[in-house]
C-alpha cells in the first residue's frame, strides 16, 4: 500500500471524494449569491453597526466570495468533472491561479483576527478605542492585509508549474518531484501553514479569552454598582448591548477555528508524507473533510449574521421581498392596463 502511494498509484481525488465534494458543492452559485447578498446588505448601513465593523465585515464577505470563486469554482468543479473541463490541461496558468486563491485565503483568514483585534480593542482598551477602531483605520489595516497577503503567495508561483494537475489535494498544480521532497520548499510551506491558519488560531483565542475575561470582570463591577445604588439588580441597557455586539464576534470566530482544523492537519500531514515522515495515515476522507469544511466557512457568516443581528435579518427580509413586490406591482400595472383597454372596446 505504500509504495503504491510513493509511486502515485494512491489519489484521494479519484475516488468517492470527487462525488463528495460534488454533492455539496455543486450549487457554487448560491454561494457566490449569499456573499453578493451579506455585501449588499452591509453596504446600506442599515444594520445598526458602526461604520468601522460594517468594512470588516463588508471585507470578509468579500474574501470569501474570491474564495469561492478561486477555490470552488476554478479549482474543485473542473476536478470533479474532469472530462468537461480537458481544456484546462492546455491552460498554463495553475500557478498564477495558486497565488490569486492562496492570497484570497490568507486576506479571508487574517480579516477575521482583524476583526477580532478590532473588538478586542473596542471591549477592553478604551484609550486606544477612539484612535484605532475608526473606519479610516480599518481601511488601511484591511489594504494593508491583503497587500502582504499578495506578496507572501507569490512564492506559490515559483513552487508549482503551470499545469493544472486536476487532483483533489491541497495542491492541484503538477509539481516536480525534486521540489515535492525539497526541505527547502517542505520549510516554506510548514511557514505558509504557519502563518496561515495556526497564528491566527492562537491569536484568535487568546484575543477572546482576553475580551471574555474583561466582560466578565467588568460585568460583575457594574452589577455590584448598580446592586449598591439602586438596591436592587435589574438590566443593565448597556450590558446587553454589549453582550449582542460580541455574540457575532465569538460566533464567527468559533466558526473559523472549527471548520479549518481538518485541513490544517491534512496539509500538514501531506508535506510531512513526502518529505518521508510516514508514522501515521490518514484516510482520503479526512482531507475531503476538510476541503468542505474551509469552503463551508466561505458560505456561513451570512447565516451567522442572520441568526445573531436582528436588523440584518430584517434587512435580509426587505432584501428577498423587494424583487417579488417589484413583480407584483408590475403584474398589477399590466393588468390594470388590460382592463382599461378592454373597458375602451
Amino acid at each position: 500500500m505504500r509504495s503504491q502511494r510513493r509511486n502515485g498509484a494512491w489519489s484521494p481525488g479519484d475516488g468517492g471524494g470527487g462525488w463528495f465534494c460534488a454533492r455539496l458543492f455543486g450549487r457554487s452559485r448560491s454561494r457566490a449569491g449569499l456573499n453578493l447578498l451579506t455585501i449588499v446588505i452591509l453596504s446600506r448601513g442599515k444594520c445598526g453597526l458602526s461604520k468601522c465593523v460594517t468594512r470588516y465585515l463588508i471585507a470578509m464577505a468579500a474574501a470569501d466570495l474570491m474564495v469561492v470563486i478561486f477555490d470552488l469554482i476554478l479549482r474543485h468543479i473542473p476536478i470533479v468533472f474532469k472530462e468537461q473541463f480537458q481544456f484546462l490541461l492546455s491552460i498554463p496558468t495553475c500557478n498564477i491561479h495558486a497565488v490569486f486563491l492562496f492570497a484570497a485565503t490568507d486576506c479571508s483568514v487574517w480579516f477575521t483576527v482583524t476583526f477580532t483585534v478590532d473588538r478586542f480593542i473596542a471591549i477592553c482598551c478604551k484609550k486606544l478605542k477612539t484612535k484605532y477602531c475608526t473606519e479610516k483605520t480599518a481601511t488601511v489595516v484591511l489594504g494593508t492585509v491583503t497587500t502582504l497577503s499578495c506578496l507572501k503567495n507569490i512564492s506559490w508561483y515559483f513552487m508549482l508549474t503551470d499545469e493544472y494537475w486536476k487532483g483533489n489535494r491541497p495542491w492541484f498544480c503538477f509539481v516536480s518531484g525534486k521540489d515535492m521532497i525539497s526541505l527547502v520548499w517542505g520549510t516554506i510551506e510548514f511557514l505558509h501553514n504557519i502563518l496561515t491558519p495556526a497564528v491566527p488560531f492562537v491569536l484568535i483565542l487568546l484575543l477572546n479569552l482576553f475580551t471574555v475575561r474583561h466582560i466578565v470582570l467588568s460585568s460583575r463591577a457594574r452589577r455590584r454598582l448598580r446592586a449598591h445604588n439602586s438596591g436592587e439588580s435589574s438590566k443593565d441597557p448597556e450590558m446587553e448591548v454589549r453582550r449582542k455586539s460580541i455574540i457575532l464576534l465569538f460566533v464567527i470566530s468559533a466558526n473559523f477555528i472549527i471548520l479549518w482544523s481538518m485541513i490544517m492537519l491534512f496539509t500538514i500531514y501531506n508535506r510531512m508524507y513526502f518529505l518521508g515522515y510516514e508514522y501515521m495515515y490518514l484516510h482520503w476522507f479526512v482531507q475531503e473533510l476538510g476541503f468542505m469544511m474551509q469552503l463551508l466557512s466561505c458560505c456561513t457568516n451570512t447565516c451567522i449574521y442572520a441568526v445573531t443581528q436582528t436588523k440584518f435579518r430584517e434587512q435580509l427580509k426587505n432584501t428577498l421581498k423587494n424583487p417579488f413586490n417589484l413583480l407584483i406591482q408590475q403584474l398589477q400595472q399590466g393588468t390594470g392596463q388590460m382592463l382599461h383597454m378592454y373597458c375602451l372596446l
